[in-house]
């Protein structure tokens, strides 16, 4: 089966995590990726090791590995004449164009969305930038971390105000990724009805303020500030980790139904028949009474019994596994979330695009690429000579890499 965007062309000029991580979807989703790096250097997660791993004669680090396959690399020097004018005649048969440059940037090359909108009016130009193309901040830098802060998450995490913690991954720069692909999408479906191209206009800071959900309700409606509450929820009692005997679980009621099982389970059926307790209100009300009483039951538990307690009983719940213990669950194998890709010599675990889709799956294609691994190829689709190809490489403008 081909992919769902197969025969989308997607120029990346991306690097890092969030402008990759939505061309990687794309690319998982059946498009063609040319991803354009700068020669020498190249992305830079290239070097955000260890970990690495060698495949053939090429080191790898792990963050790049997870944010770059099915892409094709060419290390072009667009700040050359010569590599800004690749760059536009890639864009002529390109349907998408990702950058993530500090806004100004590429126009001063001839390469923003007016100029490749002139040579192409049916263009898709998505710009991802830590606080996008207007207002006070425009031309600041944006990183994860900083827009985590800025954008109030870290204000709503951690165990208090005393303490801010950022999430264990960088999840502004992944939904910046994910609202993105979604955008570009949608502009591929505006473009079959109208012929037209868009640019789009996606920042970090925007991300963080879109993800707030129910905390930035909670401000919206009842103009309290949210503040972080550990693995307490807001707004939901019981939802929050307790202490077993043996280590930590999850207890995630979402019902009073749930409730009621739960203290079932517990044998404290008189928890449920108490009023203060009664519905979510109540229970939120008065959630420090209530969980002091679940504490002392569940302290006196072990976890694994108790857990498996609960799944008969109906009752959302589970443990805190660690990285290795992720993949080592028998659902997560079960679901194929891992796959191997490469042969004995040089084997590669990844992880698979998680939607799984009955009539155009993703595929995995193509391993990360190596710096200037496809750019003979490309160029020689373009129309170039092995002369001028050779010719490009000599004055530094192109670097191939050793399969390209």
């Amino acid at each position: 089966m081909s992919g769902a965007l197969d025969g989308i062309r997607v120029l990346d000029l991306s690097r890092v995590l969030a402008g990759p991580w939505a061309t990687q979807i794309l690319g998982d989703l059946g498009a063609e990726v040319i991803k354009v790096e700068r020669p020498g250097k190249g992305d830079d997660t290239r070097g955000w090791g260890p970990p690495s791993i060698e495949i053939g004669e090429d080191s790898f680090s792990s963050y790049y590995l997870s944010c770059n396959r099915n892409k094709r690399s060419l290390a072009l020097d667009i700040a050359k004449p010569e590599g800004a004018e690749i760059i536009r005649k890639l864009a002529v048969e390109a349907d998408i164009v990702v950058e993530n440059f500090k806004t100004g940037t590429l126009e001063r090359y001839g390469l923003g969305y007016a100029d490749l909108k002139a040579i192409n009016p049916g263009l898709i130009y998505c710009s991802i930038t830590g606080f996008g193309q207007t207002g006070p901040y425009a031309a600041r830098g944006g990183y994860d971390f900083l827009i985590q802060g800025m954008g109030g998450l870290m204000s709503v995490t951690g165990e208090g105000p005393d303490a801010p913690v950022k999430v264990g991954v960088p999840v502004i720069d992944l939904f910046t990724g994910l609202y993105a692909t979604i955008a570009m999408q949608a502009a591929l479906r505006h473009r079959d009805k109208t012929g037209a191209g868009q640019h789009i206009d996606c920042a970090l800071l925007d991300t963080a303020v879109g993800i707030l959900s129910n905390q930035a309700m909670n401000w919206l409606v009842g103009q309290k500030v949210p503040k972080p509450m550990g693995n307490a929820h807001p707004n939901v009692v019981p939802y929050r980790t307790f202490a077993a005997k043996d280590g930590h679980v999850i207890v995630a009621i979402g019902s009073d139904s749930q409730f009621a099982a739960f203290c079932d389970v517990l044998e404290r059926p008189d928890l449920r028949a108490r009023e203060e307790f009664d519905g979510n209100t109540g229970r939120n009300l008065n959630r420090v009474e209530l969980e002091a009483e679940l504490e002392n039951e569940i302290g006196q538990r072990n976890s694994a019994e108790l857990l498996a307690a609960m799944d008969v009983a109906g009752v959302p719940g589970g443990p805190i596994n660690t990285i290795d213990a992720v993949f080592a669950d028998a659902h997560v194998q079960a679901r194929g979330m891992l796959q191997e890709f490469g042969g004995e010599e040089d084997p590669l675990s990844l992880v698979r695009f998680p939607p799984v889709m009955s009539g155009s799956p993703a595929t995995l294609r193509r391993r990360p690429p190596a710096l200037g691994a496809d750019g003979r190829g490309v160029l020689t689709e373009m129309g170039l000579t092995e002369d001028q190809i050779e010719s490009l490489a000599a004055a530094g403008i192109v670097q191939l890499g050793r399969t390209g």
